[in-house]
């Protein structure tokens, strides 16, 4: 009997591990009041205004490669030899870098005001995955999801707050770049301003919608 109850056990830890995000694994965020249709993207274009670093919008187009990020373990655990191990679940409240795999850029943020809504601005920052700590973001769970929200879970909303400025990644489908504020030809026309939101609410939720997950 018991190594039946252990065989279950094992079924369901296998079952239970295929739906989580995990270190190593590759994701696409959709943002969640806009209707989970724009996909937090970047792309090797540089603000106008403000720091000057890569820009980041949430852009409508779900199949898009430039809206794929690279699950990694935050910047000072990095400095500390800490580096996650590939495949292991990420926990609620644990710290990442999200690196854009396109550019090899890390999502940032920091006090600079945002140039639509002016909250914090949002940005890419560094080279080959290396950065500074406004490159770290907790992972922070909703608690009606599955599991008790002990690990990100790959269909649940979830919220990444900036360690650094105490800030929670946001967007709303009211703000967004039109030929108005970005002028005649904009190519990011119809794009969502990504910033640092103060305020932790609705338009603070993202979820995974593709991904490319590694296990243990």
């Amino acid at each position: 009997m018991s190594a039946v109850k252990n065989a279950a056990a094992t079924s369901r830890t296998t079952i239970d591990d295929e739906k989580f995000v995990t270190c190593g694994s590759a994701i696409k965020l959709t943002h969640v009041e806009s209707g989970s249709r724009f996909l937090l993207s970047s792309e090797q274009r540089q603000l106008q205004s403000g720091s000057g670093q890569q820009l980041v919008t949430a852009f409508e187009d779900v199949s898009s490669i430039t809206g794929l990020w690279h699950v990694r373990e935050g910047h000072h655990h990095a400095d500390d030899g800490g580096a996650c191990v590939t495949g292991t679940p990420i926990e609620c409240g644990q710290v990442i870098r999200l690196m854009h795999l396109q550019t090899g850029t890390n999502l940032h943020t920091h006090g600079i005001r945002s140039p639509l809504s002016n909250q914090h601005e949002v940005s890419c920052f560094g080279r080959d995955g290396v950065g500074d700590g406004g490159d770290d973001w907790m992972v922070v769970c909703d608690g009606s999801t599955y599991n008790k929200a002990l690990y990100w879970v790959r269909d649940a909303h979830i919220q990444l707050k900036s360690t650094a400025t105490n800030r929670w990644l946001g967007a709303s489908s009211s703000v967004r770049y039109n030929e108005n504020n970005c002028g005649r030809g904009c190519p990011i026309v119809n794009h969502l301003e990504v910033f640092g939101r103060e305020g932790n609410d609705a338009y603070s939720h993202w979820k995974v919608e593709q991904g490319v997950y590694l296990s243990k």
